[in-house]
């Protein structure tokens, strides 16, 4: 249809409804038949309708105040990056009377989540962005939001038995799979897997590392039934018992050169296997951390899975924003691409432009 400015008066008079109906269903505002709503949704998509946002966020008189619930961080860690796509969403965002404020937890700290829950209580927060740790008190704070009336969503980690807005994030399970699958294309008969494992991997708060195991585990019982596989439990402050624990397992077990490691930390055994100067056949692991990507690239690290954090946080802010602000229609779910990274891509890879 010709490009023009459509009123009020005209969506309504091609509807054939009336400019209130049409006020409402453009603003998400009272109550709408279904059958009105088709007929205002129809001329909308017809004229390809767009607000001038712009003109939205200097005619509101409300302010928006977004908060988001995320561990803390240090520089160059994966919640840093995840804090920078926030941060690029807020200043997008700023022209159109939108704060974005933050509420830290320390991860796996049943404790520290459960206080930041309570502080988010006392916020006025007209929307929530939550990256989940424990499931159960998790559900506690949804079910506070939604008896509230606070739209709010995922990132990191989905917990489906909740009415999140959207969830953006990777599909944990697949992308499990899909790094036994890269893995194992360079299996040789008689070679062993081991399985480097956190100590904190039967944690609540740490499902999705539980998930990507499993997705691990269901690809080598459909293509590898009789591979033999050890599992190690490092621990991510003890650098000196973490090393005898690797240099009992490699002295008993040198027919183990396959690895994977299911949370960021891959760095651990790849520090390891530098300072011994070996290389395993393979070892595949989360994330892109500086510490990560180093080792990618001199090959103790042969694959790294990305998860485009800073897009996770970016994206779960501006759809929040869309849904609030905007009145915009937004997807349940966002699934972030599972990348594959290696030594020969890594120098060319990016989340924004």
């Amino acid at each position: 249809m010709e490009n023009k400015n459509y009123t009020i008066k005209d969506i309504a008079r091609m509807a054939g409804v009336s400019a209130g109906t049409v006020d409402r269903v453009l603003h998400n505002r009272g109550d709408v038949s279904v059958s009105s709503r088709e007929k205002v949704q129809k001329v909308l998509d017809d004229i390809d309708y767009h607000p001038n946002m712009f003109a939205i966020g200097l005619a509101a008189k409300k302010r928006y105040h977004i908060v988001c619930i995320i561990p803390y961080y240090i520089e160059h860690d994966y919640w840093h990056a995840v804090a920078a796509g926030i941060d690029r969403a807020a200043q997008e965002l700023r022209p159109f009377n939108v704060e974005v404020s933050y509420l830290y937890y320390r991860h796996a700290d049943k404790s520290s989540y459960k206080e930041a829950c309570a502080v988010l209580r006392e916020e006025n927060a007209d929307a929530v962005l939550v990256a989940p740790n424990f499931r159960e008190e998790t559900i506690k704070l949804t079910t506070y939001l939604e008896e509230a009336d606070i739209p709010y969503a995922f990132i990191d980690f989905n917990i489906e038995q909740t009415h999140a807005l959207c969830y953006i994030g990777q599909d944990s399970k697949t992308s499990g799979y899909i790094a036994a699958k890269i893995l194992m294309r360079s299996y040789e008969k008689g070679q062993e897997l081991v399985l480097f494992l956190s100590n904190q991997k039967n944690n609540p708060a740490e499902i999705q590392m539980q998930r990507r195991l499993e997705g691990f585990m269901q690809y080598l019982s459909e293509e590898h039934k009789d591979l033999t596989i050890h599992d190690i439990v490092l621990h991510k402050e003890d650098t000196d018992g973490n090393r005898r624990i690797l240099d009992a397992f490699f002295k008993e077990h040198p027919q183990a050169v396959l690895g994977a490691v299911f949370n960021s930390r891959v760095y651990q055994v790849a520090s390891y296997l530098h300072e011994k100067g070996w290389k395993l056949a393979g070892l595949v692991g989360y994330d892109l951390l500086h510490k990560n990507t180093e080792f990618l690239k001199t090959g103790e690290v042969t694959f790294l899975i990305g998860q485009r954090p800073g897009l996770q946080g970016y994206c779960g802010v501006k759809t929040l924003c869309n849904h609030v602000v905007f009145k915009r229609p937004v997807t349940a779910v966002k699934y972030m691409p599972i990348d594959i990274l290696m030594k020969e891509n890594i120098d060319f890879y990016f989340e924004f432009e």
